[in-house]
């Protein structure tokens, strides 16, 4: 199955080793599909996604926030996500016609 539109986001890890902390970004991708959303540990029906938007922090990235029947899931970006959200919105409106 093709994708229509990718969004990369990552996952902020801490770990705690003696004295030290240490933060890891895990990189990751969200993939927009005719009838689903996949991240690395979720799938979203696309009939289930009710809405997508998006904060920006600062000057860099921001929240990526996926509206769904099950809640808001917030990822965290470091780029603005205006295309993938338009693929998904475009997308539902032709479904819609």
């Amino acid at each position: 199955m093709t994708y229509i539109a990718v969004l990369p986001y990552y996952k902020v890890q801490r770990e705690v080793t003696g004295l030290a902390q240490e933060i890891k970004l895990n990189e990751r991708s969200m993939i927009l599909y005719s009838d689903k959303i996949v991240t690395k540990y979720r799938e979203f029906s696309i009939k289930d996604v009710f809405d997508m938007s998006f904060r920006r922090i600062g000057n860099e990235g921001g929240f990526f926030y996926l509206h769904t029947s099950t809640g808001v899931y917030p990822y965290m970006v470091k780029i603005d996500p205006k295309p993938f959200i338009q693929s998904y919105r475009k997308m539902t409106i032709q479904n819609w016609s």
